[in-house]
């Protein structure tokens, strides 16, 4: 194992979040400056960035990672391994830290978000599910079941 001398080494864990009552965190995870609904669950291996507000009785399953500027509802559920992403490299690169090129996405109440889905800034209304692997590249306002690589309404609700 090499030394740390000369590196920078950071540790997050939980810091300056706000929980509602009920929550259930279960470690390791990094969240930090977010926003918790009451009775919402985050599971292991999470990471959410600050400004994000997640609502109440959500579920945040293992292995996802949620950006700044993004905003759940109430009733969700986030599946495994689900990416949510802020920046769209509009400039052929990463913004590199310019918050200004970053973009927000919402998601509605009762949206259900499947595993190994990529969310890019959109925004999603209530009651949707989106499928395991799909790529959601714009806003869905549409209430109903959406899938694939970009994400299709396939049927509705």
């Amino acid at each position: 194992m090499k030394d740390l001398e000369g590196a920078k080494l950071l540790q997050v864990g939980i810091k300056d979040c706000s929980f509602g009552e009920g929550c259930t965190i279960v470690e390791p995870v990094n969240l930090y400056g977010a926003t918790f609904g009451a009775n919402t669950f985050v599971g292991p291996f999470v990471e959410v960035q600050k400004n994000v507000t997640i609502g109440s009785r959500c579920k945040v399953q293992s292995h996802s990672f949620i950006c700044e500027f993004v905003t759940v509802g109430d009733d969700c559920f986030i599946g495994h391994g689900a990416m949510f992403i802020n920046d769209l490299f509009q400039e052929g690169g990463p913004a590199n830290g310019d918050k200004s090129k970053w973009k927000s996405t919402k998601i509605g109440h009762h949206v259900s978000i499947g595993s190994n889905v990529t969310m890019l800034p959109v925004i999603v209304c209530d009651h949707v599910v989106i499928g395991a692997g799909a790529v959601v590249t714009k806003d869905i306002t549409k209430k109903g079941i959406y899938a694939g690589n970009p994400a299709k309404l396939i049927r509705e609700l």
